[in-house]
C-alpha cells in the first residue's frame, strides 16, 4: 500500500476510538455512560461502533458503499438509529484516509472525495438513511431519500445543506469540522484537558454555535435556537468556575434538555467526526 494511505485497521481503530469517546464524554442532552436517555444507553452506541468500524474502513468500497454497509451492520446489533449521522460524516473521511494522496492534507483529501461522489453513492446513502429511519426525517420535494436519485450524493447534500448541518459538511468541504471542531479539540488538549473533557469541549463548541439539526427536525427551528442559547448561557457561566461547579452546571443543562426530550444528536455527530479527523490527521503525519 502507498505510504501516504492508512491501513484499514488503523482507520477502523480511529473510528472506533472516536465513537467510544462519544459516549465516555459527558455531553448535555445526549447519551453517555453517565447519562442515558431518549430510550438509548451507551452500550447501544458501542455495539453500533463495533459493528460498523470494520466495514466503514474496508478496502475497495465507495463512499456510498461504506455508508450502506455500516448501517446494515449496525442494524444487526441495534434496532434504533444510533449512528447514521456519524456514519454519513465518517465515510468520506475514512475513504480519504485510505487513498494514496502523498501531498494532500486530510482536508484536501476529503474535498477531493466529495467532488468525486456519484449518483450510485447517492442511491446507497438513500438506502442507508431509509434503513436507519432517523427521527423527524419527513420528506422533501426534491431529492427525497425514498425516491431514486438522479443527482450525485454531493448535489443531494447541497440541496439539504440549508436545513441539515451534516449535509452542510458535504456541501462546504467539512468546514465546521475543520474550522470549529478540530480547533476546539486541539485547544482543549493543549490546555492539558483529558480526552473526555476535550470531547465535551468539541460538543459544546457545536452546540453553542449552531441550532442543532436533529432538535430542529423534531421540534422546530425555534426550539433548536432556544437550546443553543441555553447551552451558550451555560458555557458562559462556566468560564472561570471550579471543576465541580462546572460539572454541576453541565448536569443541570443535561437535565433541562432531556426533560423536553431535546437530543442534540447532530452536535454529537459533528463532535465524533471532529475527533475522528484529529486521529486520522495524527496518523497521516506519522506516515
Amino acid at each position: 500500500m502507498h505510504p501516504a494511505a492508512l491501513e484499514p485497521a488503523a482507520v477502523a481503530q480511529a473510528f472506533l476510538g472516536a465513537c467510544r469517546l462519544d459516549v465516555e464524554a459527558f455531553k448535555p442532552g445526549n447519551v453517555s455512560v453517565d447519562s442515558p436517555g431518549h430510550g438509548m444507553e451507551a452500550r447501544d452506541f458501542i455495539a453500533s461502533a463495533q459493528a460498523s468500524a470494520p466495514v466503514i474502513s474496508a478496502p475497495g468500497l465507495s463512499v456510498g458503499g461504506r455508508i450502506l454497509a455500516a448501517i446494515e451492520a449496525t442494524r444487526t446489533v441495534v434496532s434504533c438509529n444510533t449512528n447514521l449521522g456519524i456514519v454519513l460524516l465518517a465515510a468520506p473521511v475514512a475513504h480519504a484516509a485510505l487513498q494514496p494522496q502523498p501531498s494532500a492534507s486530510l482536508r484536501d483529501r476529503v474535498r477531493s472525495v466529495l467532488a468525486a461522489l456519484t449518483v450510485e453513492d447517492a442511491a446507497q446513502a438513500y438506502r442507508a438513511i431509509v434503513l436507519a429511519s432517523p427521527g423527524g426525517l419527513g420528506s422533501a420535494q426534491r431529492h427525497d431519500v425514498h425516491d431514486t436519485p438522479r443527482v450525485t450524493l454531493l448535489e443531494a447534500m447541497r440541496e439539504a445543506a440549508g436545513r441539515d448541518r451534516i449535509a452542510h459538511q458535504y456541501a462546504f468541504g467539512f468546514t465546521d469540522v475543520f474550522d470549529v471542531g478540530l480547533p476546539a479539540g486541539r485547544a482543549a488538549l493543549a490546555a492539558g484537558r483529558d480526552a473526555r473533557s476535550a470531547m465535551t469541549a468539541i460538543y459544546l463548541a457545536f452546540l453553542t454555535r449552531f441550532p442543532d439539526s436533529h432538535v430542529a427536525r423534531k421540534f422546530g427551528e425555534e426550539a433548536a435556537q432556544a437550546a443553543r442559547e441555553e447551552a451558550a448561557r451555560c458555557l458562559a457561566s462556566m468560564a472561570g468556575s471550579p471543576a465541580d461547579a462546572a460539572s454541576k452546571q453541565l448536569t443541570a443543562l443535561d437535565h433541562a434538555l432531556k426533560s423536553r426530550n431535546f437530543n442534540p444528536g447532530t452536535s454529537a455527530d459533528l463532535a465524533v467526526a471532529s475527533w475522528f479527523c484529529m486521529a486520522v490527521e495524527d496518523l497521516l503525519k506519522t506516515r
